[in-house]
């Protein structure tokens, strides 16, 4: 695997692999021990889009790593200035040791790679999302013991979270049911692969299909990062796609909850959700840390 750009470059070994590593050194971290599997590298992180938890998780997993991060705003650099991407990455990847972008447009990040003479991570773009995939893996492993015969149900948008989760639970061989509104399905192209990978996918506009009996439950905001103007739509469209205590009361009654932040309380998901019994979704922040720094430690090691 020479870059991360999707979910489906991935194998279930290569998945095994990176979540095993992923917690050991998340236990060497709470123990205080230092990893210096990275020592004197450099990964350079460009951000088109804007981020909290990307950006954090980063910086700190080739602090820890014993490596450096390089923040690049798109717009502080000549790609905000029109320089082309092939120029961009031929000249950055002469420099790092690895990039991660996280950009508008998944073909960004694929024309960058392409030119690339060091690995690649997609941080996010419109399509997917792996990173917070992989976190949410180690998620589910750890609360879960396994993969096989688990269902997780996803209710809300078919956007970039939810395609990777599609290809995520494919990989593992999760049974997936996505419940979104009509139109808001995703991405076909996505579903046909995870199918070939063979998946278990399901798509419905029934959000209690996807609840009941569920070992997993997820979503993530109605109006994504750059759709705001399509708000008053879609918070129309979405009605009944929450995850509030009737949904859980569906779900299995170990269902752990999941949500990739940030969340809008009271909107996808209710506040007593995601501060109850069942959520998992700060574990499942702090684990974007773990899995990225396997991942570097994959990809740059």
């Amino acid at each position: 695997m020479m870059n991360f750009i999707s979910m489906a470059d991935l194998t279930y070994d290569d998945i095994t692999d990176i979540l095993d590593m992923a917690e050991e050194l998340k236990e060497k971290r709470a123990r205080g021990e230092i990893s210096d599997h990275l020592k004197n590298k450099s990964l350079a992180m460009i951000f088109e889009k804007p981020s909290t938890r990307t950006r954090v998780s980063f910086e700190t997993a080739m602090a820890d790593l014993g490596g450096h991060a390089l923040y690049l705003n798109w717009q502080d650099i000549q790609l905000g200035r029109g320089e082309t991407i092939e120029d961009s990455a031929q000249a950055i990847s002469r420099y790092v040791h690895g990039v991660m972008v996280r950009a508008n447009a998944h073909k960004t990040v694929v024309q960058f790679a392409k030119h690339s003479k060091v690995p690649v991570i997609n941080g996010l773009t419109d399509i997917e999302h792996p990173c917070q995939s992989l976190a949410d893996l180690l998620t589910i492993y750890e609360s879960k013991g396994k993969f096989a015969d688990i269902k997780f149900g996803w209710i809300g948008d078919g956007n970039n979270v939810c395609n990777s989760s599609i290809l995520a639970g494919a990989l593992t061989g999760m049974d997936v049911v996505v419940a979104c509104p009509k139109g808001y399905e995703p991405n076909e192209a996505v579903v046909k692969k995870a199918e070939e990978i063979g998946g278990d996918i399901k798509i419905t506009h029934d959000p209690e299909g996807a609840a009941r009996d569920a070992d997993v439950l997820y979503t993530d905001v109605w109006v994504s990062m750059g759709d705001e103007s399509k708000k008053k739509i879609k918070m129309r469209d979405f009605q009944g796609f929450r995850i509030d205590e009737k949904v859980v009361e569906m779900a299995k009654d170990d269902v752990i909850v999941m949500h990739c932040l940030p969340a809008n309380r009271g909107e996808e998901i209710t506040a007593d959700i995601i501060d109850g019994p069942h959520s998992v979704i700060f574990e499942q922040a702090e684990n974007r840390l773990h899995a990225q720094k396997a991942l570097l430690v994959k990809l740059l090691g």
